[in-house]
């Protein structure tokens, strides 16, 4: 039920009718519009929504659905239906066009294999339609809606006669019409026109008598008239017949199409209410996109929990002016049933009221709301309303009284399945009075368990709210420093109507508000005041809550941020340890061969057995120190005191001791050839470029003996290798950058001896790979080059396998 009668005006749901409109193309659409009607059916209330929702989707993809053309051919069907009768060009002409649009949206429909809009496939398979009509439509009927030539061998014939014998006509008048004008009887300027579909010539009044013909018309100010030469009026009687015979064609052809479309007339009418339906639910689809509306989570059963709710309208309007609607969150159920509003007048009570009312209702008739999805509707049986003065003259009653008929059929008819919507409760009469009665008729409308929302300024209603299970105080927000409302509902406390503060800004003066205070009284006006202090309060306190928001997240995303950066290190971490100990491992065993060769050495030159022991005893010291050193690589790194070095420069010799750039080792120069150097570190020997090396002071020899021996060499090594990666990238660099990095890059793969080298340069014009491959066979440590697999690269990376 729904009260009053004229509920959809007082919400300005009319108004919502009027923009569906609007947006249907047909007027069977506009008839689906004036039909829709509030329901409390919560399986048809899914069942509509769920359309619209498809709807909105299927336009949503930007296919080929069409957007327009939903004619209503019905009124061609019901003429085509009678026997004997024919369609008319036009009507024709838009049966093609409905149809096509009919034949466009099934189609789309017949396509969706993955069953996406399922109520609309229901939708569509109560339509039964043979395509082969258009066909035959198109082959009578062309793109402007006009008959074909070729429509019938015997009416291109006639066209072609009659097209001839205009020409002819033409001709003939224009010659009549230059002999007209050499003789001065017609102006230079005149050209031969059509009166009465009949070739004509213009010539002055007092002319008319020298030329024999048939005067048709003649022009406004009397002084031209348009004369039918005789020359030309066989010529014209001919045309007129094949006009005829045209005609009488054209209405046989007409005829025979209409004759074939007289028995699809049922299955077409049923076609016809398709595309309404059709064209009604796009336009929900289309306007529910423009207001940011959705279909919610529904529930049957009478509830409201409403997120970022806007007024229908408002929203709409606003959008078009590039304004803001402030959003409402509402919460109504079986806990917290009604609502009592209270604030200061044009602070958005009645509005918030009015909301609610509307986006209730819309949701009840099936269309989308501009409420978040998180949201969830319930279902009413009943809504009732009363808001705006209802004084009526005829039945002599007064506002007031028409308030309390209101309230009497609300008590009449609300249960617990009723919204009841009321607008300053009480009000109209004695204040004392009508606050008793609105306080009497809200119990007892709490002990229905009706759900409502009321607006008020009493403070008894507020009390009762505060003190009485099942109802709640709600407060519009204000602005107290600018006294200025801020139209937003917030639900758990009550408001201030603001009286005192609003008259001293408009300017009351002081003395009259003193008076209104002490006529007031103490605990009332301390009762606002402290309403007054609430809110300021609760301004801070969100204000705080904000600031702490907004630092909580940005703690949150540097806790994330160290995470990751923790979790990146502990992998590169165990990354490079492994690759540590993989590598000592290799040392371990390279170790192991030169101890067994050196002992086979031996034995082949038939060393003293004592010189033998000697030897392996020696050489198992040297393995017990290099697996120790491996050892300590393989737990973790310890730092070993570094002995300080002085580095003297100049040109390195044979003999000179020199440094690694950026490494601790100190080692000395055995031989140079051409740019490089080998170099002795402890036993071991290695090929270094002679830039990579800083020449030191001799007096560093006792420290590199007593500090540098092989495990601290090897320890150096070792940490090398823990930092040498065996892919360099060298994409997008010039040439010039490219060989400091290469050198540095090779010297170190030769001399910790890695095996297996990667050089990413990219495809591109090949000039870079070129060059990069060209300087690499000059390194005889290079054992092959090759090209990556095609997979991971191909010609864009060098593979190279060291000696």
């Amino acid at each position: 039920m729904l009260y009053p009668i004229n509920l959809e005006v007082k919400i300005g749901f009319d108004k919502i009718r009027d923009l569906l409109k609007e947006r249907c193309s047909g007027s069977v659409g506009m008839s689906y519009v004036e039909k829709m009607r509030f329901s409390d059916r919560y399986d048809l209330i899914c069942k509509l929504g769920a359309q619209t929702r498809e709807m909105s989707k299927l336009l949503g993809m930007g296919g080929d659905f069409p957007r327009g053309n939903y004619i209503d051919i019905h009124p061609i069907l019901k003429k085509a239906s009678i026997k004997g009768t024919f369609l008319f060009e036009e009507e024709l002409y838009d049966l093609r066009k409905g149809l096509f649009t009919l034949q466009r949206c099934l189609v789309f429909l017949d396509s969706d294999e993955e069953d996406s809009f399922p109520e609309l496939q229901k939708i569509r398979s109560q339509v039964e339609f043979d395509a082969r009509i258009i066909t035959e439509i198109d082959a009578v009927i062309d793109e402007k809606g006009h008959i074909r030539n070729n429509a019938s061998p015997q009416l291109a014939k006639i066209r072609s006669k009659k097209l001839s014998e205009e020409e002819n006509a033409r001709k003939r008048l224009s010659q009549v019409l230059q002999e007209l004008k050499k003789q001065g009887i017609a102006k230079e300027a005149a050209n031969a026109t059509i009166r009465e579909g009949r070739m004509v010539v213009p010539i002055a009044a007092e002319y008319k008598r020298k030329i024999k013909g048939f005067v048709h018309d003649t022009s406004s100010s009397g002084q031209t008239v348009f004369i039918e030469p005789e020359a030309v009026l066989e010529i014209n009687n001919n045309i007129r017949e094949l006009e005829f015979a045209e005609r009488q064609e054209i209405i046989k052809i007409l005829t025979v199409i209409t004759t074939k479309v007289h028995p699809l007339v049922e299955p077409l009418s049923k076609a016809n209410l398709f595309l309404g339906m059709i064209d009604f639910i796009k336009a929900k689809a289309e306007f529910s996109g423009e207001i940011d509306a959705c279909i919610p989570v529904c529930k049957d059963e009478p509830l409201m929990e409403w997120y970022h709710a806007y007024h229908p309208l408002l929203k709409y309007t606003y959008q078009q002016q590039g304004r803001k609607v402030i959003p409402q969150k509402v919460k109504l159920d079986s806990d917290t049933r009604i609502l009592v509003i209270s604030g200061p007048n044009a602070g958005g009570k009645s509005v918030t009221l009015k909301t609610v009312a509307l986006i209730q209702y819309m949701f009840q008739c099936g269309l989308p709301i501009p409420v978040s999805e998180a949201s969830t509707m319930g279902v009413f049986k009943n809504i009732c309303m009363d808001i705006g003065d209802e004084q009526s003259l005829e039945d002599d009653l007064s506002t007031y009284s028409s308030h309390l008929t209101n309230m009497k059929n609300f008590l009449k008819y609300s249960n617990s399945r009723t919204i009841c919507l009321i607008d300053e409760f009480g009000s109209g009469t004695e204040p004392q009075l009508g606050a008793a009665i609105a306080e009497a008729i809200l119990e007892e409308l709490n002990k229905k368990k009706t759900l409502g929302i009321i607006t008020t300024h009493y403070a008894n209603l507020k009390y009762y709210a505060d003190r009485t299970e099942g109802v709640i105080n709600g407060a519009m927000r204000y602005d107290v420093d600018n006294l200025k409302p801020l139209y937003q509902l917030d639900m758990g406390q009550p408001g201030s109507s603001f009286a005192l503060e609003i008259a001293t800004n408009i300017g009351l003066p002081n003395k009259v508000i003193d008076k209104a205070r002490k006529k007031v009284g103490t605990k009332k006006v301390n009762i606002e005041k402290l309403l007054n202090q609430l809110e300021q309060e609760k301004k801070e306190l969100q204000e705080k809550r904000y600031s702490v928001e907004k630092l909580e997240s940005e703690l949150k995303d540097s806790k994330e941020k160290y995470l990751k950066l923790k979790e990146y290190h502990e992998q590169n971490k165990r990354h490079l340890l492994n690759e540590a100990k993989q590598e000592a491992n290799r040392l371990l065993q390279d170790a192991n061969r030169r101890i067994e060769n050196t002992i086979k050495a031996i034995k082949e030159n038939k060393a003293e057995k004592n010189i033998t022991k000697a030897v392996r005893k020696d050489f198992d010291a040297f393995h017990t120190k290099l697996k120790e050193t491996t050892e300590s690589v393989q737990t973790k790194p310890v730092e070993q005191e570094k002995p300080e070095v002085k580095i003297i420069g100049g040109k390195i010799d044979v003999g000179d001791l020199v440094q690694i750039q950026g490494q601790d080792a100190i080692g000395e120069v055995l031989a140079i050839s051409g740019k490089d150097a080998t170099v002795a570190i402890g036993d071991l020997k290695t090929k270094i470029k002679l830039k990579r090396l800083e020449k030191i002071s001799r007096t560093q020899k006792k420290k590199r003996e007593s500090g540098f021996n092989v495990t601290s060499a090897q320890s150096s090594i070792n940490r090398a290798m823990t930092q040498f990666k065996s892919k360099i990238d060298l994409r997008g660099k010039r040439v010039e950058e490219v060989m400091p990095l290469l050198d540095d890059f090779m010297d170190n793969a030769i001399m910790i001896n890695h095996k297996h080298l990667t050089v990413v340069h990219g495809k591109g014009d090949g000039i870079l790979r070129q060059f990069i491959r060209d300087y690499l066979r000059n390194i005889k440590e290079i054992k092959s080059m090759e090209d990556e697999h095609a997979d991971r690269g191909g010609p864009g990376v060098t593979l190279i396998t060291l000696k």
